[in-house]
């Protein structure tokens, strides 16, 4: 199930319940933190989420998945999602 624009997975995240975040999909790219660009730049596209995108992995979403705080683990992971994701429809 896609829940997520950029594969990061939110259900059953602590943010949803904690911080009333109802994820970027149901927001319109606005989750609890406000804007998110990778949610923004995928509907700006017409995607559901940036496995669609033919330019995936982009730096955009490289910054994200990666990032040493508040990245994946494993690195990569969302993205691997979203791949996995697209290969599915």
């Amino acid at each position: 199930m896609v829940d997520s624009r950029c594969g990061l997975h939110c259900t059953g995240c602590e943010y949803k319940e904690t911080c009333g975040c109802n994820g970027c999909i149901e927001t319109n790219g606005h989750p609890f933190h406000g804007e998110c660009p990778v949610a923004v730049c995928c509907q700006d596209k017409g995607f559901l989420h940036c496995g669609e995108c033919p330019d995936i992995p982009c730096e955009l979403l490289m910054q994200y998945s990666c990032d040493p705080e508040q990245g994946d683990t494993p690195h990569g992971a969302r993205i691997a999602q979203c791949i996995k994701w697209a290969k599915e429809i």
